[in-house]
């Protein structure tokens, strides 16, 4: 059943976001996702050279740069052609509409690590994005609460959290697929997946997948489009790199150490 409501919800979005658009974008209509990338490389350029020298624990480098080149082939290979067709197939607007409703199914998450932060006007302010963006946006959909309302999205995770109450990153991991992280932040996974409307078992409240062939689909999606959307910036650091792994080590961990000062 979440399955077919998976299903209907997709459906959704290419059917309100996409039915007036048959031809791959022109470069006018992806200025916004351009906008974005040229935001986030920007901020990379502006913090880069605080923390340059800070050293990170880094005792697993040799997996850690193993798994780096799987990682980064894995892009070159696989997701960037599925990528890419996917962007020939998808318009811009559709990819921005499933963007905007996985970003608006992780409200759970974003609220209560805002409260256990104390950060309760950005909580109410989440609560407004939700309550507007799944009625008048229509199931997240759209985002007429930033559009029309100015409400902004306040991004906190469980390992947002911990590093906000003075716990550690740890040592840095890479992890297969997903990329750079640390144990802080892997072990902030597990609480933030209680909150996460996306399972593969069945749980006693009402969750959007509850098998793993659910489960997996629905994050493939997600992952496809995120890159869709985002392959500008990757492909910019991997040109910004000298030596992969360490540029996106300590690109990860100082961007980390960012949103928790914020």
């Amino acid at each position: 059943m979440r399955f077919i409501c998976l299903a209907f919800v997709l459906t959704c979005v290419v059917t309100f976001s996409g039915c007036s658009a048959k031809t791959p974008e022109k470069p006018s209509e992806v200025s916004a996702v351009e906008q974005e990338s040229d935001d986030f490389n920007g901020e990379l350029d502006g913090f880069s050279d605080e923390f340059e020298d800070k050293e990170v624990y880094d005792p697993f480098s040799g997996y850690n740069r193993a798994m780096t080149t799987f990682n980064d082939g894995a892009y070159e290979y696989v997701l960037k052609p599925v990528a890419n067709g996917y962007n020939y197939v998808m318009h811009v607007e559709v990819r921005e509409s499933v963007r905007n409703f996985f970003n608006n199914l992780y409200f759970p998450m974003r609220f209560v690590n805002n409260v256990l932060q104390g950060k309760f006007y950005y909580a109410a302010e989440e609560t407004g994005r939700f309550v507007i963006n799944t009625t008048v946006g229509i199931l997240g959909l759209f985002d007429p609460a930033k559009v029309h309302f100015n409400l902004e999205v306040h991004d906190e995770d469980f390992g947002q959290t911990l590093g906000f109450y003075g716990v550690g990153s740890g040592p840095h991991i890479v992890l297969p697929i997903f990329g750079p992280s640390n144990l802080r932040d892997l072990v902030g996974i597990y609480p933030d997946s209680l909150l996460s409307p996306l399972d593969y078992t069945e749980r006693s409240y009402w969750t959007l997948t509850d098998t793993w062939p659910e489960y997996l689909g629905a994050k493939t999606v997600e992952k496809v489009n995120f890159i869709s959307l985002n392959m500008d910036k990757y492909e910019k650091m991997r040109r910004d790199a000298v030596d992969l792994y360490p540029y996106f080590r300590d690109v990860y961990e100082q961007y980390r150490n960012k949103q928790i000062e914020e």
